[in-house]
């Protein structure tokens, strides 16, 4: 049982990640994620048409960072860590 609750963790990380930045972009069709999950990590991998890359980074990186803030803090909650790897 434990094994198919840790597979819906990565899964409602990626599904965060994808309600959050298609909040942010002007092409929410283009957002694409995938997400892989062992034992401890989660890593998202997020892709995103090339003119929204700079909503998604923000200035001086103070938009992804806040991204990455509230997903460590979802998955904290669930004794994980998280990566996300924005993919241009």
């Amino acid at each position: 049982m434990t094994d198919i609750v840790d597979g819906m963790v990565g899964d409602k990380m990626r599904g965060l990640v994808e309600f959050l930045v298609k909040s942010l972009v002007e092409k929410p069709e283009e957002v694409v994620t995938e997400s892989r999950e062992n034992e401890r990590t989660i890593l998202v991998e997020l892709k995103v048409a090339s003119d929204d890359l700079g909503r998604v980074i923000g200035k001086d990186g103070h938009t992804i960072h806040a991204i990455r803030l509230v997903l460590q803090a979802a998955a904290s909650s669930h004794n994980k860590k998280i990566r996300l790897d924005v993919l241009g």
